[in-house]
C-alpha cells in the first residue's frame, strides 16, 4: 500500500509540474508578443536586431560623430532581385553580425545625392561611404554593367566587401 500513495504523489507532481510549465509557456509567449519589436519600418526586413538610421541625412550625421562607415542599400519591396538579396542577407548570421559595425540605412526610394548612384538608380545597390563622408565607390560587386549590384549568390562577396569597408577605415584614419 505504500508503494501505491508514493506512486500517486508521484503522479501528481509530475501533473502540477506540466501545469507550471504550461502557466510559464502562456507567460513566455504573452511577454514576447507584447514586447514592442524594433520598427519593422526600419529594417524592412534586412535584419531586424539591426538598428538602421531613417534618413541619409541622420545616416551620414551618425557615421561622422561614431566614425563608422556608412552602408546603403537600395531596394524595392516589389522587385524580385531585391527580396531575394534580402531573404539572404538577414539569414547570414555573419554579414548580421558584423553589420553591427556599420551605420545602417536602407532605403525603398532615392535620394538627391547623385554620389548613390554613380552608374545608375538600379535595384538593389549597395554602396558604402566612410566616415569623412566619401562614398567608396571603389569597393564594388562582380558585375561590371551595374557595379554595386549584389546576387544572393554574391553573399560572401558582399561579407567582404563589408570587411573591406571597415578595413580600409582603420588603416587611413
Amino acid at each position: 500500500a505504500m508503494e501505491k500513495s508514493y506512486m500517486s504523489l508521484f503522479l501528481l507532481l509530475i501533473a502540477i509540474s506540466c501545469v507550471l510549465a504550461k502557466e510559464a509557456a502562456k507567460k513566455e509567449t504573452k511577454e514576447t508578443t507584447a514586447k514592442p519589436k524594433l520598427p519593422q519600418t526600419l529594417s524592412r526586413g534586412w535584419g531586424d536586431q539591426l538598428i538602421w538610421t531613417q534618413t541619409y541625412e541622420e545616416a551620414l550625421f551618425r557615421s561622422k560623430h561614431s566614425q563608422k562607415p556608412l552602408m546603403i542599400i537600395h531596394h524595392l519591396e516589389d522587385c524580385p532581385h531585391s527580396q531575394a538579396l534580402k531573404k539572404v542577407f538577414a539569414e547570414h548570421k555573419d554579414i548580421q553580425k558584423l553589420a553591427e559595425k556599420f551605420i545602417l540605412l536602407n532605403l525603398v526610394y532615392e535620394t538627391t545625392d547623385k554620389n548613390l548612384a554613380p552608374d545608375g538608380q538600379y535595384v538593389p545597390r549597395i554602396l558604402f561611404v566612410d566616415p569623412t563622408l566619401t562614398v567608396r565607390a571603389d569597393i564594388t560587386g562582380r558585375y561590371s554593367n551595374r557595379l554595386y549590384a549584389y546576387e544572393p549568390s554574391d553573399i560572401a562577396l558582399l561579407y567582404s566587401n563589408m570587411q573591406k569597408a571597415l578595413k580600409f577605415l582603420k588603416t587611413e584614419l
